[in-house]
């Protein structure tokens, strides 16, 4: 498979990516064979690139990713690996304290021993002055000690993308990740992109399928999607069917 620069980050990424959530029983029961199984058919169609969350499934998507990767044999250098930090299942906490603590616990879950993107988690349930303040910097002295490779922040409204770099130091963020902005319900994340190149920052389009909002199969109960949307397009897949 092809393998795309990330940014100015030098890591070469699948142009498709393993959103680990499922990993963490969020869409429904996954067996642990079954996720080995998975993970070991990406590796093997050529995907590097796995992304995670101490959220999801309550911290049981890093810990079934972690042993599915060890289950696979592949070499650390062969897969780049995305966490986060930020949002839990207890709650929202950005603080220093919380998020230098939370890549140690994300680290001993996962098996490894540094991470190769430790991105702030949907900062727009918080202060963003906090975000730039406090989290950023604490998320560089992690960079510094070799736990995380690189720095990113995600969210679902793309303002709070340029709010955070427009006030952060050039460098400190390394990449974002912008989730349901980039499908065929919407295409808002091309808009940003001259902005997000001056910058210098690297983009990973999440969710092309809008949380599953696109799919035969439908929305979970818990998205966020108005009701007649989600009625309309759930009733459209049907009827294509």
């Amino acid at each position: 498979m092809e393998l795309r620069e990330l940014g100015s980050t030098g890591l070469r990424v699948s142009p498709v990516g393993f959103g680990a959530s499922p990993l963490g029983n969020v869409f429904g029961d996954v067996p642990r064979d079954v996720a080995r199984a998975t993970v070991r058919r990406a590796l093997d169609l050529g995907i590097n690139f796995f992304d995670t969350s101490p959220y999801y499934g309550g911290t049981v998507s890093e810990s079934v990713l972690g042993d599915c990767l060890r289950f696979s044999g592949a070499p650390r250098d062969s897969f780049v690996v995305a966490t986060k930090c930020g949002r839990y299942k207890e709650g929202f906490d950005f603080s220093a304290a919380r998020v230098t603590r939370s890549i140690d616990e994300s680290l001993a879950r996962l098996g490894l021993d540094h991470v190769d993107i430790l991105h702030c988690h949907d900062i727009e349930f918080t202060n963003l002055d906090q975000i730039v303040n406090e989290t950023i910097p604490a998320l560089q002295k992690i960079k510094e000690s070799g736990k995380a490779r690189f720095i990113g922040i995600t969210g679902l409204p793309l303002s709070i993308f340029t709010y955070v770099l427009d006030r952060v130091p050039p460098g400190s963020v390394d990449l974002i990740l912008s989730y349901c902005h980039y499908g065929m319900n919407d295409t808002a994340l091309v808009d940003l992109l001259p902005y997000l190149k001056s910058k210098g920052v690297g983009v990973i389009s999440a969710s092309p399928l809008a949380m599953g909002l696109l799919t035969d199969n439908g929305p979970p109960e818990w998205h966020p999607a108005p009701e007649e949307l989600k009625f309309s397009m759930s009733s459209g897949m049907r009827i294509r069917k």
